[in-house]
């Protein structure tokens, strides 16, 4: 299935740039299983991404794809207007009209966004794109809306992470996903730990791709060993040391740890609130650096502050 194949699809998502939340946990759910939901909110997910691909045997699929549509037609409404839950759905790989028919299957207006696997290059994503375009004309939708979210799970697609970012501007949540015997594992050849040193640089990496191609919230993952909670604190936190805005995982006692990992407490929260307030003063009294708490700070790390209470102040 190539994107050659497609005129040019009636309602292009860059037609608009949808304002993307930050989510810190995106936690999978098998489409099969859509009864767990209930599980997910009360763990606290930012988001749950109702997988048709690796949790689903290929002789449920079909079932699957009807429960999936049934309960994002149930819930009606795009999350950032209702304050719930986000929904995804990772579909499977774009190779066929399977595929195709898939898409048009899941995308309703409850729908926040898709999650592509197996994402090789840039072409793969503008097939998507465009795919996406037509479903959200035929629902009524505005373009752009249903945010994509590429898996880089191939040689390839890692090192042209930059040049697949660029490639729809409703891409957002891309990162380095990395774990134990899984595709990206098999692909590089790495050989996992739970300290994540094999992989450090590979999500440093990518993180700086999304980055510059300016990808809204990327995010990272995934974290295997169930009930291993010290070792997912630690991958979390450097995850976000890294830069990473958030984490897939794949059990709702993992989202706690997420969300608080990824979330500043009240110190970080008050320490952002006095630095503002004091280069402010300096600014008043025409200074534009100022020492705070035994650090010469200005307006950069003003701004970065403010950025820290406006998405998480409340």
């Amino acid at each position: 299935m190539s994107s050659e194949a497609y005129p040019e699809g009636p309602a292009e998502a860059d037609a608009g740039v949808v304002d993307r939340p930050p989510l810190r946990s995106l936690l999978f759910v098998p489409g099969t299983r859509t009864d767990w939901l209930p599980k997910a909110r009360v763990a606290g997910a930012d988001a749950a991404v109702l997988d048709l691909e690796d949790a689903v045997p290929a002789a449920d699929k079909l079932a699957a794809r009807a429960q999936v549509a049934d309960t994002l037609a149930r819930a009606a409404a795009p999350p950032e207007q209702t304050g719930r839950m986000a929904l995804f759905v990772r579909v499977n790989p774009l190779d066929d009209w399977a595929g195709a028919e898939e898409l048009r299957a899941v995308v309703r207006p409850g729908l926040a966004g898709i999650v592509l696997p197996k994402v090789r290059s840039s072409q793969n994503v503008r097939l998507a794109d465009q795919l996406l375009g037509w479903c959200e004309q035929e629902q009524g939708m505005p373009p752009g809306r249903v945010a994509l979210v590429p898996l880089l799970e191939t040689a390839r697609g890692l090192r042209e992470a930059y040049d697949i970012a660029r490639a729809a501007s409703r891409i957002a949540y891309l990162g380095a996903l990395t774990a134990p015997g899984g595709d990206v594992e098999r692909a590089v050849g790495y050989r996992w730990s739970p300290e994540g040193t094999e992989t450090m640089a590979l999500r440093s990496r990518v993180l700086l791709d999304a980055r510059a191609a300016g990808v809204p919230c990327p995010v990272s993952g995934l974290w295997t060993r169930v009930g291993d909670l010290p070792g997912l604190r630690a991958f979390a936190e450097q995850n976000r040391s890294l830069g990473y805005e958030g984490m897939m995982a794949i059990h709702p006692s993992h989202v706690p740890v997420i969300n608080e990992v990824f979330s500043p407490g009240s110190a970080e929260l008050a320490r952002c609130a006095e630095l503002i307030t004091a280069v402010e003063a300096a600014q008043r009294e025409g200074t534009g650096a100022v020492t705070f708490r035994g650090e010469m700070v200005d307006e950069a790390m003003a701004r970065t502050a403010r950025l820290v209470l406006e998405r998480h102040g409340a």
